[in-house]
């Protein structure tokens, strides 16, 4: 069912063991089988599941500030998934998210799978960030947060950390963490006693934001970037059926809804 795009694998087990998933109308349990014949519901919802999906689609997204990454919100807020494209049999799944305030890189696939390896904290996936802050760290300090910095919700640390200068009282730096707390990176600085004023992701594991892919802009990655993906994420990927090669290879680069970009992206 993660595979389908129905969710991640952690929501999948948890509406089975709330009895929620049922196969030729009984109950399913973690561990039941299905095939292509059977009947499954979710929720008394009939499902589709893709057992002959040969390679989950993925999108990336430059979100810029002022979007959230959920579909209901109570505020009314834009949602990111208000700008994707639409997907037929599934849905897209995002790969963690980015705060409201956040800008930069978010992934979107079409398998909870995926989504689950590269986000579940466990794979330790690395997030590259480009931070703008007012002040500036010093050489103790930079060591001292690659070894450990102490947050409400338990330790964290930078796996790298670069200063990339600046001009006045704004400073730049280039930091990576193998995690996905909630505003991890904004606190950690706070923790620093620096403010974050900018935060932009551009890179989360083996995926890069391409640099003309501007903000408000998708790009459906080409099959062959598919594959690699697949294969760094220990899922081997499929051959892919007839007629699916021809319409995933091109990348496709989009503005949200009334406007369109030539760009092409990159991983």
């Amino acid at each position: 069912m993660a595979q389908s795009g129905l969710g991640s694998r952690r929501d999948m087990e948890a509406l089975i063991i709330a009895g929620e998933v049922r196969v030729n109308g009984q109950v399913a349990t973690i561990g039941t089988r299905i095939g292509p014949d059977d009947r499954v519901t979710v929720s008394r919802r009939p499902v589709r599941l893709n057992f002959a999906e040969a390679l989950p689609q993925i999108l990336i997204y430059h979100k810029p500030e002022g979007e959230i990454v959920s579909r209901d919100d109570p505020s009314g807020r834009e949602s990111v998934f208000g700008k994707l494209p639409r997907v037929r049999g599934a849905k897209w799944v995002s790969v963690g998210r980015l705060d409201f305030n956040t800008s930069g890189l978010l992934i979107f696939t079409t398998s909870g799978e995926l989504a689950n390896r590269l986000s579940h904290p466990r794979f330790e996936v690395e997030r590259e960030y480009a931070v703008r802050v007012v002040g500036t760290l010093s050489e103790d300090q930079m060591r001292s947060a690659c070894r450990e910095i102490q947050l409400e919700d338990g330790p964290a640390r930078f796996e790298r950390i670069r200063d990339n200068g600046g001009e006045g009282t704004n400073h730049w730096y280039q930091v990576i963490i193998k995690e996905g707390r909630n505003r991890e990176v904004r606190r950690m600085f706070e923790a620093l006693h620096l403010m974050v004023g900018r935060l932009i992701r551009v890179r989360f594991g083996i995926i890069s934001l391409p640099p003309r892919l501007r903000r408000g802009q998708f790009a459906e990655l080409e099959t062959a970037d598919v594959a690699r993906i697949l294969q760094w994420a220990g899922m081997a990927p499929q051959p892919p059926r007839q007629g699916q090669a021809q319409r995933q290879s091109r990348s496709r680069t989009r503005q949200a809804p009334g406007k369109s970009s030539r760009h092409t992206a990159k991983t």
